[in-house]
């Protein structure tokens, strides 16, 4: 892998005007583990203004001592290339925010300000890696590790605890037979002490973070308790409980945890939400899928009646829908997604049996859902098979379900396609309401049909005019025509849709 000329040309323009520079932090990771890195940062020595005389074309508007610097890049990525000074920051009095930050003298000084020694490398135009804390050792044992005293890198920022948790949870990937990353020991320790601090970081931080973790590729993995049940997002939703971040961000998890369920399910309800989550992740299904998988039975506890193989759970999508809601609004979620996800969890108990459910009950379903929304709702219960323990996630009745959604959401083949209607050929005819009107609008649906392009206004008139003059008899013949020819064409793709899913 190459640095990009664009990044290369900003660290030597730097050089040849007196400064040091550096690629940092997580591009320098990515770059070791032979990922593509999506942003690319620069530290140099030279202070704000400095870097501003060496690049005209930028612009320096934060309290951070960073200086963005236009390339011209065509790619979106290299457009605009961050330079920052090294810096030191002081106290942090509210776990969020530095209470000061100030100039550091050294790359040294910069890079022990930072939270994982993963992060914490610096890299030349050369390839030349500055590592000062053993972060390229920690990247091949697959280590998340602070720079320094956990604690104290937690004091500065509490949301590191939950970044961690990511990282470990999103690097990868996890090779076949062996684990993914771990948090060290005393790394883990300081999160369990101080996971508390995570209350004072922004609902929109912590929602971002967990979106991170949720949308890990499931091919990277976590080293947890439930490692071998688990990997990517799942295994990242463990992580959190075991360090008692989950509480936190989704408490109504832990309700779940050692829930018995009933005969149907082989797992408890927290480990059935952590297999669903993990069949969405495999199959690459989008964020909505993959929450509404986490919290599709997030209300079971509640709605729990019995105990043992017969226990019940009614209502519990009602329920849930509701917990969902308030968990989303609370992670400060935007209004669409919230409703989005909160309509999958609310419906994804839908009932359906071949030859029990018919075409109106599938309609009040789509009404319900959405047309736009029912393959993702049917995704969801995919998850919720899987996560149950069987071993199909789509058998013969949920591809015919797909088969009689997609029939009863297309537009009828019928004279109201037509360019023109009953009230019109009233008119054109200059004849009463009759059965002539109807006979009409057939024949002239025949041609449509025939050759879509006749279906204007102007062709069907002109046609009409033509049939005003024929017999009643002959009118009536050449509408029963028309008629059959439309059943054949139904049929025909009544049987194209059947064999798209491939039921009988």
């Amino acid at each position: 892998m190459a640095i990009p000329k664009e990044v290369k040309k900003i660290i030597q323009d730097l050089q040849k005007a007196g400064y040091e520079a550096y690629v940092v932090g997580g591009c320098v990771r990515d770059f070791l583990l032979g990922i593509e890195p999506k942003d690319w940062d620069v530290t140099t020595n030279a202070k704000p203004e400095e870097i501003q005389k060496v690049f005209p074309n930028s612009f320096y508007e934060n309290n951070f001592l960073t200086v963005t610097a236009r390339t011209g890049s065509k790619s979106p990525e290299l457009a605009e290339i961050e330079i920052t000074t090294y810096r030191l920051e002081a106290k942090y009095s509210d776990k969020r925010h530095p209470d000061q930050v100030k100039y550091a003298k050294t790359l040294e000084d910069d890079l022990s300000r930072r939270d994982f020694t993963i992060n914490a490398m610096a890299m030349d135009e050369k390839k030349k890696i500055v590592d000062l804390f053993d972060g390229q050792k920690d990247l091949k044992n697959k280590i998340i590790k602070t720079v320094g005293n956990p604690e104290e890198r937690f004091d500065e920022d509490a949301l590191r605890m939950l970044r961690a948790v990511r990282f470990a949870t999103t690097l990868g990937p996890a090779l076949s037979g062996s684990k993914g990353f771990a948090i060290e020991k005393n790394t883990a320790e300081a999160i369990k002490k101080n996971s508390i601090w995570l209350e004072a970081i922004s609902k929109e931080r912590i929602r971002d973070e967990f979106v991170k973790i949720i949308m890990a590729d499931p091919s990277t993995g976590a080293s947890t308790e439930l490692s071998r049940m688990s990997s990517g997002p799942s295994a990242g939703i463990e992580l959190l409980r075991e360090l008692g971040l989950l509480k936190y961000i989704v408490p109504e998890l832990l309700d779940n945890y050692g829930v018995s369920q009933n005969k149907h399910h082989i797992y408890d309800c927290y480990q059935h939400a952590i297999k669903s989550l993990e069949y969405t992740a495999k199959k690459k299904f989008n964020m909505h899928v993959r929450l509404a998988a986490l919290l599709h039975d997030i209300g079971k506890p509640k709605a729990k009646s019995g105990e043992g193989e017969n226990a019940t759970f009614y209502n519990h999508e009602i329920v849930g829908a509701r917990m969902a809601f308030q968990i989303l609004n609370n992670l400060k979620f935007p209004k669409k997604d919230v409703e989005k996800i909160t309509k999958l969890v609310r419906y994804h108990l839908f009932y359906y049996n071949v030859d029990e459910v018919k075409d109106a009950s599938v309609r009040r379903l789509v009404k319900n859902v959405g047309l736009e929304n029912m393959e993702e709702l049917l995704q969801v219960r995919q998850a919720d098979r899987i996560g149950s323990g069987v071993p199909k996630a789509e058998p013969y009745k949920l591809r015919h379900l797909k088969y009689l959604i997609e029939k009863v959401s297309k537009d009828p083949i019928s004279a109201k396609m037509l360019e023109i209607n009953g009230n019109d050929l009233v008119s054109i005819l200059n004849i009463k309401p009759g059965p002539r009107i109807g006979q009409t609008l057939d024949v002239l649906l025949g041609y449509v049909l025939d050759d879509p392009k006749k279906n204007t206004k102007e062709f069907l008139e002109k046609e009409a005019l033509k049939l005003g003059k024929l017999p009643d008899k002959e009118l009536k013949k050449m509408a029963e025509k028309s008629k059959e020819e439309k059943s054949e064409i139904e049929t025909k793709e009544d049987e194209m849709t059947k064999q798209k899913y491939w039921v009988t």
